[in-house]
């Protein structure tokens, strides 16, 4: 089976202020560096539209309605309106949103239903700061979550894992899943750095959240033990029915927003490991989407490193 490639246009018509790191440039980045790169065994899927009931399973009313009906009227007057002081929306966000999480969900269905053995969203706002009732981070809706929470609704998976390799800690993500034994959230990340949460004592309910923080600094050699020795044998324990992945490339040495030392051959790596142990326990369903990376030239690298992994899984 192939691996498949999932975006849409109008992710790059979400703009936030000018000179904003998380900008349309990204992901311009990554779909040139992708198709340069001829992938041979690659299937392009056209990011649908989320719909609602979607996004509510992992977002409350308030922000459902804020984001989508009551920002884009302001938006469509003021040409941006800012939530916090990272965070955005212009005229073209809604529908960049809705694509983003819809393409999150379209990789579900189609690895679900065996159509393809996994999947890249390359997608953007990203999507894992983004809590249960708050937008922030560059983040408007939780991508990753919502595609987590329809695997478990529309396709019947009991115990789904999200991974997380942003340099970021995915707060978004921790706070939806808390309270879900059966969704586990492990994340490596730096500390101290925004937003200042993911600290190793912070479990979830049933210690289904796994933090393994890394101080600025940190070389691919210790982003690598910590998966070895604490993020893979908790996600091989927790056995998972489908895989989930927030691939930032943000930790890459290159990243002007943080200070941790990989490349994209760490990105690679993981990858790859996650993607056995998907292999063992879930016949290798594993989705991701991308999160972060704010070097044009270590995102790129980074995303094909990690498009590689994938398609060779």
């Amino acid at each position: 089976m192939t691996t498949a490639l999932i975006t849409h246009q109008a992710c790059l018509n979400h703009h936030p202020p000018t000179g904003h790191p998380e900008s349309p440039a990204r992901l311009r980045a990554v779909l040139t560096a992708i198709k340069s790169h001829h992938f041979n065994d690659l299937k392009d899927i056209e990011a649908p539209l989320a719909d609602r009931a979607s996004i509510s399973r992992a977002h409350g009313h308030a922000l459902v309605e804020l984001i989508l009906d009551r920002i884009p009227p302001l938006a469509a007057q003021q040409g941006l309106v800012r939530i916090d002081a990272d965070t955005a929306m212009s005229v073209g966000s809604a529908e960049a949103v809705l694509r983003a999480a819809g393409a999150v969900i379209a990789a579900v269905d189609a690895v679900a239903n065996g159509q393809v053995r996994n999947a890249f969203c390359a997608v953007r706002p990203p999507g894992h700061h983004a809590e249960r009732d708050r937008a922030m981070g560059f983040c408007l809706f939780n991508n990753i979550a919502i595609g987590a929470l329809h695997a478990r609704e529309a396709h019947g998976f009991k115990r789904i894992a999200v991974i997380d390799f942003d340099v970021h800690h995915g707060n978004g993500t921790q706070d939806i899943f808390w309270n879900e034994p059966n969704l586990f959230y492990a994340s490596t990340h730096q500390s101290p750095l925004y937003p200042g949460t993911g600290m190793a004592s912070e479990h979830g309910i049933a210690n289904n959240i796994l933090n393994v923080p890394l101080p600025p600094g940190a070389d691919g050699k210790a982003f690598r033990a910590a998966f070895e020795s604490k993020i893979l044998p908790a996600l091989n324990t927790f056995a998972p029915n489908f895989v989930l992945i927030s691939a930032g490339f943000d930790a890459h040495r290159a990243d002007p927003l943080a200070g941790l030392d990989l490349d994209e051959s760490d990105f690679e790596w993981a990858t790859r490991e996650i993607c056995k142990l998907a292999k063992k326990h879930c016949n290798g369903r594993v989705v991701s989407a991308l999160e972060g990376g704010y070097d044009l030239a270590a995102l790129a690298a980074s995303s094909v490193a990690h498009l590689r992994a994938l398609t060779e899984a």
